[in-house]
């Protein structure tokens, strides 16, 4: 994994990964936080990516508006769009989401931390 380049990183979370296709995979490594603000801009608030992955370590929660779901150390998992994670401990995980999809959630995220924006320490 350490071969992977780096896609993402900031106190408490790293991703790694690379582009297969129209796909990117991701090893993602996340401490305990809540980067709702972080989402702020896109509709609702809310990540706007489908994502497929797989729970390699800990566990997470993801949040709807209308629902939680607890993801845990070896579950499968699909991520419609409308979703924030939210990790109160720590978690590692394996993801595919299509690249265009990620790089425009990203490009939120990016502003979003240039201009000071963190996520809530948990």
């Amino acid at each position: 994994m350490d071969q992977l380049e780096i896609g993402a990183q900031m106190e408490g979370y790293e991703a790694r990964g690379a582009q297969w296709g129209d796909m990117t995979v991701s090893f993602e490594a996340m401490g305990a936080a809540d980067p709702a603000p972080l989402f702020e801009g896109l509709p609702d608030d809310r990540c706007q990516c489908s994502h497929y992955g797989y729970v390699l370590e800990g566990e997470l929660t993801v949040r709807y508006a209308d629902r939680e779901e607890t993801l845990t150390a070896g579950q499968a998992y699909y991520l419609p769009p409308g979703h924030v994670p939210l990790v109160r401990s720590s978690a590692k995980t394996l993801e595919f989401t299509r690249t265009a999809e990620l790089e425009e959630t990203m490009a939120v995220i990016g502003k979003n931390l240039e201009n000071g924006v963190q996520p809530i320490a948990l």
